[in-house]
């Protein structure tokens, strides 16, 4: 049995409180009756782990998959049904799932590097762009997915915890991605299944196609709210880089060619998504906020 280590131990609690907790002390179980279940050996897990015990195994037949295992949640659900939609095409496959126990069994995709290695950022964002392309799906008839102007919703969260006022972020910041969000969400001609967090981290190099992604969040959306994650990734590299504006700029006009979007619309959900994703961070108690909004301000001072 895997010893936990305790900053992911302390982080899954933080994001996901007394259920954290309670996971983590069923944890074992878990891990055994999925081990059990799909006839699995178990190699020393990848680190460093996040919000879920991520591991390689080995299946009874001796192909080689990876285990995730998570605390049951929407997200994980929807991280489920998005992959079972996409079916293999621009993502890693879904071998087994487990919804209620919050447990995955996925291809091991190898050799499964992650794009944020790339240092070429031009070629990475054309790599980024052509994954996002075999990823949109039409919206099925029926699904559980969540929509983004669900997740829009996070803004008057803050505004809540604040007690209406802005906190630690900028006003005028906050009031441009309320404003971009409601707008942008009206005016939004056609919904796809999107990725909803597509950045460095999440693509990853394979042999059944060069570039694979994982880890989707499962949103429903308009298919220039995709480019955001990546607009304000890799958060540490970006946010010091001297020439920020002008690395943003390219970004947009690369996107804006390859996907055949208006660059107002991708800038305009990126301003608004780079904004909520710091406001993410405040709410799961993780660091780094701050610099999240060093970019989400650099994005509002360009003029594409």
């Amino acid at each position: 049995m895997p010893t936990l280590p305790a900053d992911f131990t302390q982080r899954v609690i933080g994001a996901f409180g007394e259920a954290g907790a309670e996971w983590l002390r069923h944890f074992p179980a878990t891990l055994d009756d999925c081990t059990k279940r799909w006839s699995l050996t178990l190699l020393p897990a990848f680190e460093p782990l996040s919000y879920n015990f991520v591991a390689p195994a080995i299946r009874q037949d001796g192909t080689e998959a990876v285990l995730k295992l998570g605390v049951p949640n929407p997200e994980l659900t929807s991280e489920i049904e998005a992959l079972h939609i996409y079916d293999g095409r621009g993502a890693v496959r879904l071998l087994e799932a487990d919804p209620p126990g919050g447990a995955l069994l996925l291809e091991h995709l190898k050799p499964g590097n992650p794009l944020v290695e790339l240092e070429d950022d031009q070629k990475a964002t054309e790599i980024a762009a052509q994954v996002m392309q075999q990823l949109w799906r039409p919206v099925p008839a029926e699904h559980n997915l969540r929509a983004v102007k669900e997740w829009a919703l996070g803004l008057k969260r803050l505004r809540d915890h604040y007690r209406g006022s802005t906190g630690p972020f900028p006003v005028k910041l906050i009031e441009q991605a309320e404003a971009l969000f409601a707008e942008l969400i009206t005016s939004t001609d056609r919904l796809v299944v999107l990725h909803g967090d597509l950045h460095h981290w999440n693509i990853l190099s394979a042999q059944r196609q060069p570039w694979l992604a994982l880890d989707p969040k499962g949103v429903v959306g308009d298919r220039a709210f995709e480019i955001a994650a990546w607009m304000h990734n890799p958060v540490d590299a970006v946010q010091g880089w001297p020439n920020l504006d002008k690395i943003l700029a390219r970004r947009l006009d690369q996107f804006s060619e390859i996907l055949g979007i208006d660059c107002q619309r991708l800038l305009g959900w990126s301003i608004a998504q780079t904004v909520l994703s710091a406001w993410w961070s405040v709410e799961d108690n993780a660091e780094g906020f701050e610099s999240t909004l060093v970019i989400a301000e650099a994005l509002a001072g360009l003029d594409p």
